[in-house]
């Protein structure tokens, strides 16, 4: 670790980056409320979005800046890149390959120049070589941070949920435009013929039990040269989730078979429109599934939370617009 620390001594600076989001605002808090000190590099005017920001170090700039990133680093015990985007917009520059792999890379890069040896980085489950440019990019990450011998523990969660305080967030989102729309909700299905219309398995993870697999994971030198997969305790079908998700809005649904070939179709004509509300490869990754066993959150002491109507609640505290904020 930085200035000699041993790493049976917790890391007391964390340089954050990615801390405005939604996982980021729980990755605050859980630092916090373990005697850690976050310092996150934060765009100038967006310090409002910092969760306990007066009890942070905040350094103004952007990710490309890399004064900016040089600042978070030095003096800094620990590094957790945590920035991330589920779409591209590349009219704004806004893309896997800048946010997922080029940026990741810089701040690997300047850890190493630092001595500051201990990474935890934010990836997915279901990263691979030859995946979507979502996935591609995060395994290059992955690569890269393995290559470069430092301390690393990669986390690779399944979907996340719990109450998004002003973000955008999984179950947030399908409840506004799928549940709360007059149109019947879409089984997914590959091919023509509706055989499991909706039956590909995710295991849903709240965003407390991934903010906390970070902070163990800091504390626990026996987590360092492993990659995490971060599951909820039960794998559930698309069909379950939106049953769950109706239920937690207090009203039943009809739900279709969708042909995915279709809704890829449209999208392969509208997705580069940021209206249009999903695009091709969030089809192909919906098909594939997105399922994990919550035994590495086991053995890193966490009991993890169920994606029941119970946990959903908040869905029902939230103004509907929030999604689009």
């Amino acid at each position: 670790m930085a200035n000699n620390k041993q790493y049976d001594d917790r890391p007391q600076r964390v340089g954050l980056f990615g801390g405005t989001g939604f996982v980021g605002g729980y990755l605050v808090d859980a630092l916090l409320e373990n005697d850690m000190h976050p310092v996150l590099l934060v765009r100038e005017g967006s310090e409002s979005r910092v969760q306990q920001c007066e009890r942070c170090t905040i350094v103004n700039g952007d990710i490309d800046d890399a004064d900016a990133v040089k600042q978070v680093v030095d003096g800094s015990d620990a590094i957790i890149y945590n920035i991330g985007i589920l779409r591209e917009f590349p009219n704004r520059g806004i893309t896997f390959e800048k946010l997922h792999d080029e940026a990741a890379r810089r701040v690997m890069d300047a850890a190493t120049a630092a001595g500051v040896r201990r990474f935890l980085l934010m990836s997915a489950n279901g990263v691979k070589p030859d995946g979507t440019g979502y996935q591609r990019t995060k395994y290059r990450a992955e690569t890269y941070l393995k290559d470069l011998g430092l301390d690393w523990t990669i986390f690779r969660p399944s979907v996340l949920f719990g109450d998004p305080r002003g973000r955008m967030e999984f179950a947030t989102q399908l409840s506004a435009e799928i549940i709360d729309s007059p149109l019947p909700a879409p089984l997914f299905h590959p091919g023509l013929l509706p055989l499991h219309a909706g039956q590909f398995d995710m295991s849903p993870v709240h965003v407390n039990d991934v903010a906390s697999a970070f902070v163990k994971a800091l504390q626990n030198p026996r987590t360092i040269g492993q990659t995490l997969h971060l599951g909820g305790p039960e794998t559930i079908t698309w069909r379950e989730i939106l049953s769950r998700l109706a239920a937690a809005r207090g009203r039943k649904k009809l739900m279709l078979p969708a042909p995915a070939l279709g809704v890829m179709a449209a999208a392969a004509l509208l997705d580069r429109f940021e209206a249009f509300p999903i695009t091709r490869d969030q089809v192909r990754m919906l098909l594939e599934g997105n399922a994990c066993a919550p035994d590495d959150l086991a053995q890193l002491g966490i009991d993890p939370r169920c994606f029941s109507t119970q946990a959903l609640h908040y869905l029902n505290e939230i103004p509907r617009d929030i999604v689009t904020a």
